[in-house]
């Protein structure tokens, strides 16, 4: 390349890029995933749009060699992406209704796909020699579904953590398995030449060898990133090279790079490895999303042309919709209805199983490269790919409304705290590191109940976007492991006591709302919350309480009594909190109502509790009634909706046994 060249393929990639974005950033406004939106700015460089003579002055032939290396580059970091994002824990506990839908799935759209390109063949001139591969490929083709993308619906939406998401990701896994394992025979069938045909004999060997010697070598990265505490550039340069590596030794078997670059990310570790993982996939897509995917789009894109499709071609389109469309669906709505999947719920497996996306444009690709599809046909399973993949968003929110998905993740939050306990506590966290004091003051209250447990809640508002060309699962998963080991951590604090105490962690795209739809869920008896995190006291009907900084030392409990629901109820809190600790009581009425005061002191007394009426001393934990914490106390508590001012005598029995620091 001359220099000239040099400068004009930077501002070719440029412009690229800038159109990428652009189209990404459109689909996203419309609901559409950003790919797709990257896909149609690609065709728009090419001569669908601006023709071929126009289509070739802003990107001259020579320059278009360049990038079609930096496209394979990119198409092998994509697929090793995917490799990386299959984990058999999505189909652990799912594998019947997985394996029944993935394979409804695959047989029909491929049999389809089949018998329509024994059709398409003689239309599309097809050599007798060549009718095998093509026929294959082109069922092989319409049984594939985005994994990624499928993925990405159901992170969007929330969807993941309901038992249908986990249901279409173990299904799309499965899916994804069996499809690229079929072609990949397909391919080898097709692409290996005569001197290379005894290559082929390697393959399975070859698998092997990375199951069985380079996964365990992978291994040893996990404790050299632990140490690290960061993906270093030796690390990543080793992941790198075994990647490339392993995407030669594909293509020199007859099999094609994105099979070798699949292999190498599916025995990348797992078990231990999630920090590891969301390091490289953060790294890969700085250079994959950005520079060498749109690449991709780009060249694939020009070699789309719809300008001379006419009645012919858009009859073939529309027999390829047909097939790719009701083969999918059909194939996985039988295949869940055979394990008892409920109608809707199945109708929604089926949408998502539908979803072919990049994945889809990285197979024709690789079938234009190898010359099973020519460039007619290559144009419309295109158009097909985009299409199954625009009506995927908009037909799921048919079948599943928001309102569905709340309720389904609402149920399976119910079913993960059982039936509900006597008395039960809601502590909701959002610095873990700093409610230790909560969750032990949640203990307090539920007192002598039983049986009684303690729910710790943590809503994880979404941050920056996922990535753009993964599931995001992997990043989502280290941080929910994370969040779910600072739980347990506080958890134990109750659970010494024998309480139970079950913990709740998710991502929310709306914590407020959510958090208010499950504390309605759950149905606590009591609320505890920091003061100032939540807006919570219009959505908790049972008793809320409100908890500022706690002293470290106090000497006493004090409460601020006064004859009314909230009242009785702060006199309550404070008495279990008092006992819990082995402190004194000190009930200050502000002297309105002195009997009843030393009524109440005198009962609690007979408990073993230490009781006066003294002034609170300056390091006492000051308790109050209501929602919010004046100027001095530390725990407000507001009575549940609709509840009466209780005598003491109404729930003494609750306190615990006199503390040993009492007696």
């Amino acid at each position: 390349m001359t220099a000239h060249d040099v400068g004009l393929l930077m501002l070719v990639l440029a412009l690229i890029l800038v159109l990428a974005r652009i189209g990404g950033w459109l689909a996203q406004k419309v609901g559409q995933p950003p790919v797709v939106g990257e896909i149609i700015a690609g065709i728009a460089l090419g001569p669908t749009i601006l023709g071929s003579h126009l289509s070739t002055v802003l990107v001259p032939t020579d320059i278009r060699i360049p990038l079609s290396a930096l496209a394979n580059v990119g198409l092998v970091l994509f697929m090793f992406i995917v490799g990386y994002e299959l984990d058999h824990k999505l189909i652990r506990g799912r594998e019947r209704v997985a394996v029944s839908v993935s394979v409804g799935s695959i047989l029909l759209p491929c049999a389809l796909g089949v018998t329509l390109a024994f059709w398409l063949a003689s239309r599309h001139g097809v050599a007798d020699g060549d009718r095998l591969p093509f026929v294959l490929f082109l069922g092989a083709a319409m049984s594939i579904t985005a994994f990624p993308v499928l993925a990405r619906i159901l992170t969007d939406r929330g969807m993941h953590r309901t038992r249908l998401g986990g249901l279409a990701l173990a299904s799309a896994a499965v899916d994804d398995v069996i499809a690229w394992s079929l072609l990949a025979v397909v391919v080898t069938v097709a692409g290996a030449s005569a001197e290379a045909q005894w290559h082929v004999l390697l393959t399975l060997p070859y698998v092997a060898l990375m199951f069985f010697v380079v996964r365990p070598l992978l291994r040893r990265l996990l404790p050299l990133h632990a140490a690290a505490g960061r993906l270093t550039p030796a690390l990543l340069a080793v992941v790198l090279v075994g990647l490339m590596v392993s995407a030669f030794a594909a293509e020199w078997l007859g099999v094609h790079v994105i099979f070798g670059a699949f292999l190498f990310g599916a025995v990348m570790p797992r078990e231990g490895g999630e920090g590891l993982r969301q390091d490289i996939l953060e790294k890969l897509e700085q250079v994959s999303v950005l520079l060498l995917l749109p690449v991709f789009f780009f060249t694939s894109g020009i070699k789309v042309d719809l300008r001379n499709i006419g009645l012919a071609g858009l009859g073939e389109l529309a027999l390829i919709l047909l097939v790719a469309i009701v083969g999918k669906f059909v194939g996985a709505y039988i295949g869940a209805k055979l394990q008892r999947v409920p109608t809707r719920q199945s109708f929604a497996l089926a949408t998502l199983m539908n979803t072919r996306g990049l994945t889809e444009i990285v197979i024709l690709t690789v079938g234009l490269q190898l010359g099973i599809l020519d460039q007619s046909l290559f144009s419309l399973m295109v158009v097909m790919a985009i299409v199954t993949t625009v009506m995927a968003g908009p037909l799921l929110s048919a079948f599943y409304s928001k309102r569905r998905i709340e309720r389904d993740i609402a149920e399976a939050e119910r079913v993960a705290l059982g039936e509900a306990p006597a008395t039960r506590a809601f502590v909701v966290v959002d610095s873990p590191a700093e409610q230790g004091a909560d969750v032990e003051l949640a203990g307090a209250l539920v007192g002598a109940r039983r049986p009684a447990e303690v729910v710790l809640s943590r809503m994880l508002p979404y941050r920056a976007p996922a990535l753009e060309v993964g599931t995001g699962l992997s990043g989502e998963l280290l941080e929910m492991t994370r969040s779910l080991e600072e739980l347990e951590g506080l958890a134990a604090r109750v659970r010494r006591d024998d309480l139970p105490a079950p913990v709740l962690t998710r991502f929310s795209h709306d914590v407020e709302r959510e958090l208010g739809l499950q504390i309605a869920t759950s149905e606590p008896d009591v609320v505890v919350v920091r003061a100032g995190a939540h807006t919570l006291a219009d959505q908790v009907t049972g008793q809320l309480v409100t908890v500022g900084t706690l002293p470290a030392s106090p000497s006493a409990v004090a409460v601020r009594w006064s004859v009314d629901a909230n009242g009785s109820a702060a006199l309550r809190a404070a008495a279990l909190l008092a006992a819990s600790r082995g402190l004194p009581l000190v009930i200050d009425d502000g002297g309105r109502s002195g009997r009843r005061a030393t009524a109440a002191a005198s009962d609690l007394a007979r408990q073993g509790l230490i009781v006066s009426a003294d002034p609170a001393p300056a390091d006492a934990l000051v308790v109050v009634g209501g929602s919010a914490l004046p100027d001095g106390a530390h725990v407000a508590v507001r009575a549940a909706h609709e509840a009466d001012a209780a005598e003491v005598s109404d729930w003494v029995a609750d306190l615990p046994a006199p503390s040993p620091a009492m007696a």
